[in-house]
């Protein structure tokens, strides 16, 4: 390599670590969960006061053993945080310690509650840009660049939960692509592809807030949960999402291709205690749809 090739390498390579500091001054402190089910989960501190503990209105919620309903909170303190015990029956352990008080956070500190460990990461620090890329990687649909199925489980569990405490409306559009498998027959899997992608780029560009979730649940199924949202709402957005659908161009190979939408909604209301009653009341409506002759929007009617 000549000496002029070493001198662009060197410097795209200070270019990219200047680009990634940037980016991670972006980036507020945050708890990292470390080892168990959510291992590798980033909760942003945003919060002038952070609650965690097992019940639904905590600003970080986790539903594990020896957890208390409100364990410990964290107040934010110019550039880091300072970790309280809220009473917890268990106690709040920092680095391997009972915390008495208050004690003030460093970067890589590691809190337990219970069988749970977080570790804290403090704002702009760059490791999390790494924790950033494998949380994308592992909850993402790679094709369509949506949430995947396991992620959207999980939303909508805790969703349910918070409207459980809070009162807060919540609700559920579902929604398949009418007669996928004749457009995969009729011009082939690459079309069926590109609708797919095409398709699910189109709504998160004109449909989704930033506070919905919008997955990829199987094949030609999507899902949208809409947190604080009542169910005169979700039917607005989801019969807007219906005629976005219906009148885009997608073409493929110089043909236009024939795609519409059967959707479902449904909301937070008595009879639903989990994620799957939801899930299943807004699956019964997008059946209805479906008999009504597709390309239309139902509610589930109880």
């Amino acid at each position: 390599m000549s000496t002029d090739d070493t001198t662009i390498v060197l410097t795209d390579i200070r270019a990219a670590l200047q680009a990634s500091e940037k980016e991670a001054q972006q980036k507020p402190a945050a708890l990292l969960v470390v080892g168990g089910d959510l291992n590798g989960t980033l909760f942003d501190l945003i919060e002038s006061t952070t609650g965690v503990g097992r019940n639904a209105d905590n600003s970080i919620a986790l539903e594990f053993n020896g957890v208390s309903r409100y364990h410990f909170k964290l107040h934010a303190q110019g550039d880091t945080h300072v970790l309280e015990d809220s009473g917890s029956k268990n106690g709040t352990y920092l680095n391997n310690k009972k915390v008495e008080g208050n004690a003030t956070l460093a970067k890589g500190d590691i809190i337990k509650i219970g069988s749970i460990a977080l570790k804290y990461l403090p704002k702009g620090d760059p490791e999390r840009l790494t924790y950033d890329k494998l949380n994308l990687e592992a909850n993402t649909d790679k094709h369509t660049g949506c949430y995947n199925k396991g992620y959207f489980n999980n939303r909508i569990t805790l969703e349910v939960n918070k409207s459980k405490v809070t009162g807060d409306p919540l609700s559920l559009i579902i929604f398949d692509l009418d007669h996928f498998k004749k457009l995969n027959d009729n011009f082939g899997h690459d079309a069926g592809d590109y609708v797919l992608k095409e398709m699910a780029q189109v709504i998160r560009s004109n449909g989704i807030r930033e506070q919905d979730v919008f997955a990829r649940y199987g094949g030609e199924e999507f899902v949208i949960l809409l947190p604080k949202t009542n169910l005169k709402q979700s039917f607005e957005i989801a019969e807007r999402l219906r005629k976005l659908i219906e009148n885009k161009e997608f073409i493929y190979d110089g043909k236009r291709l024939p795609v519409t939408a059967s959707i479902g909604v449904a909301d937070y209301r008595q009879g639903v205690n989990t994620g799957t009653d939801l899930f299943k009341r807004a699956d019964e409506a997008v059946y209805k749809s479906k008999e009504g002759g597709r390309n239309q929007v139902q509610f589930y009617r109880g």
